[in-house]
């Protein structure tokens, strides 16, 4: 333990002189030729991606269609886990029945419900914010599902369910977040025949403030078909295990 102590002590140590000397280092003024011409290609041109954050830009915009599929690789899993763990409407029901909250230390009650306030502004900064700063809908979405599974483990999933969010409107949810997807992407094509291609048609600002065209439209269905995949799947995973063995016929 004592060994343990002074290792983690030592890291500490190298990581705040690491910091402090990363802070201190001057950037050059002069900007690389390959970041310079990210720049202009993805914020300044005529039919650039309108936004100041190149990777967003580059992600959804330039590599798009590759991200897409990228996306589609993800929602197939998320497919998979649902239908291997797929129920009939009476054993979905079932499912549902149970203790909707346990008795809990008041601050973990407390707690759990400021931090999941918390993560619910943060995870839609993130996502709103992903085509200004590094961020986006993938990313504000794997916080968002950090929300429900920290009330599924201090509540049990049955809080969720008796407040309305089980496991049919999350992948309701989802669909929505896909057709969003798939009509931000195909809505050039109809215009002037390209796919997924930032395009003058979507607004490029709003009260001053930098969209980024079609990409704050990505983040904002991203971060729905992302944070509400993640919930279906945890909803099913905390069903418990006798349940399961009940509905398998292995009990």
């Amino acid at each position: 333990m004592k060994r343990l102590a002074g290792l983690l002590i030592l890291l500490t140590i190298t990581l705040g002189v690491a910091f402090y000397i990363a802070q201190n280092i001057i950037p050059p003024e002069n900007i690389h030729p390959l970041g310079e011409y990210y720049l202009e290609n993805s914020y300044f041109g005529k039919h650039s991606a309108k936004s100041p954050e190149v990777v967003t830009s580059i992600l959804w915009d330039y590599r798009g269609v590759d991200t897409l599929f990228e996306t589609v690789v993800f929602f197939l899993a998320i497919i998979g886990s649902l239908a291997l763990f797929r129920l009939g409407k009476e054993q979905s029901e079932e499912a549902k029945q149970g203790q909707p909250k346990p008795q809990l230390p008041e601050p973990v009650v407390v707690v759990t419900k400021v931090i999941v306030a918390m993560i619910l502004a943060v995870s839609a900064s993130i996502a709103l914010h992903g085509q200004l700063t590094p961020g986006g809908g993938f990313q504000g979405g794997s916080a968002l599902a950090v929300a429900p599974l920290l009330v599924i483990a201090a509540y049990t999933k049955y809080a969720l369910e008796k407040n309305g969010l089980d496991k049919t409107r999350a992948i309701i949810i989802r669909s929505i977040g896909l057709l969003g997807i798939a009509l931000t992407a195909l809505t050039p094509l109809l215009a002037n025949g390209y796919i997924m291609q930032n395009q003058p048609i979507f607004p490029g600002e709003a009260l001053g403030v930098p969209l980024g065209g079609s990409l704050v439209l990505y983040n904002i269905f991203e971060y729905l078909a992302v944070g509400a995949g993640f919930t279906a799947v945890f909803l099913l995973l905390s069903i418990p295990e006798e349940k399961f063995k009940k509905f398998l016929g292995v009990m």
